[in-house]
């Protein structure tokens, strides 16, 4: 015999109310505001500098003075200084430079290298080169420059004793060559555990099957490996690529010089805006940086989408 049964009221499992209306069960009211200090936040701390920053890309403001107290609208003259100065351009082929050398092909050369090596080991020497590298990408980045300013010190440095030389100036004669090594050095760890997990979902049979067929280790990296694992290249050369682009870092090392020879952008706008003072002409800067960061992100999701 059937049980009659009351139609359910709103707001419980099932009814149509304003409280379940999603799968699950919150409703957009409440699961608005589970949402809305995260939405308050990403507004005050990402949305509205970045505002502020384009607003004052289009002023004259700057750190003291007239300009300080009542900046006037002067347009897109910021913009066409920048495009005209020579230094904003060295800074941009710099940090091009800065960014191929030390994240596209360093941080994921290196850091595929370390994993496919270590992607069968076990024991000890697989947790100690993990430690090593983990602990070189989460020790401060102070911390980490004054490090390797001591190792690369022309007068007692640690590199140029082992090595039997002196008074060999890298920072100075190198500056680039210095700031790429240690941002490889520093970034590798990152690179290296999103291999490593995704080396791990990498069929082992598959492998197997490849060196039965006579497949050499190249051969099994381009048709096995690599297939597997293009989604989280993609996805590491994204990261990799914007954290790089926009590193103040290498002005605890050189400060960009000597002569603005590693002066990359992050540092070119740092040294505009408030040594200089020209906080209107280092906000342009900084909108170019963000529209240059936006086309590499779309073409890096365009990428991922083809995949699909």
């Amino acid at each position: 015999m059937a049980l009659a049964t009351s139609p359910p009221e709103a707001g419980e499992a099932g009814a149509p109310g304003r409280y379940s209306s999603d799968a699950a069960g919150l409703g957009r009211l409440r699961a608005g505001v589970f949402v809305a200090p995260a939405l308050l936040l990403i507004a005050a701390f990402l949305v509205f500098p970045a505002l502020w920053v384009l607003y004052l890309a289009l002023t004259n403001y700057r750190l003291t003075g007239a300009a300080a107290a009542e900046p006037q609208f002067v347009g897109l003259a910021n913009l066409l200084d920048a495009a005209a100065n020579p230094e904003f351009w060295s800074s941009t082929w710099l940090t091009v430079e800065f960014v191929l050398g030390s994240a596209v092909i360093g941080q994921v050369g290196l850091g595929f290298t370390i994993a496919w090596l270590l992607r069968d080991r076990r024991g000890p020497l697989k947790r100690l080169v993990e430690g090593l590298v983990i602990l070189a990408w989460i020790l401060p980045g102070a911390i980490v420059s004054f490090l390797w300013v001591a190792l690369l010190d022309r007068d007692g440095g640690t590199l140029n004793a082992l090595l039997g030389i002196q008074g060999f100036a890298w920072l100075l004669d190198h500056p680039m060559l210095s700031i790429i090594v240690f941002n490889i050095w520093r970034g590798t760890a990152f690179s290296m555990m999103l291999y490593g997990a995704a080396l791990g979902n990498v069929p082992p049979s598959h492998l197997e099957s490849a060196r039965l067929a006579g497949a050499s280790g190249w051969q099994q990296l381009r048709d096995v490996v690599f297939p597997h694992i293009r989604g989280h290249v993609l996805t590491n050369l994204l990261l990799i690529s914007l954290w790089t682009f926009n590193d103040f870092t290498p002005f605890l090392l050189t400060a960009g010089g000597p002569d603005g020879r590693s002066e990359v952008l992050a540092v070119h706008v740092y040294k505009v805006a408030l040594q200089s003072g020209e906080l209107g002409y280092g906000a342009a800067v900084s909108a170019i940086i963000l529209l240059i960061n936006l086309v590499v992100a779309v073409f890096y999701l365009r990428l991922l989408r083809r995949r699909k």
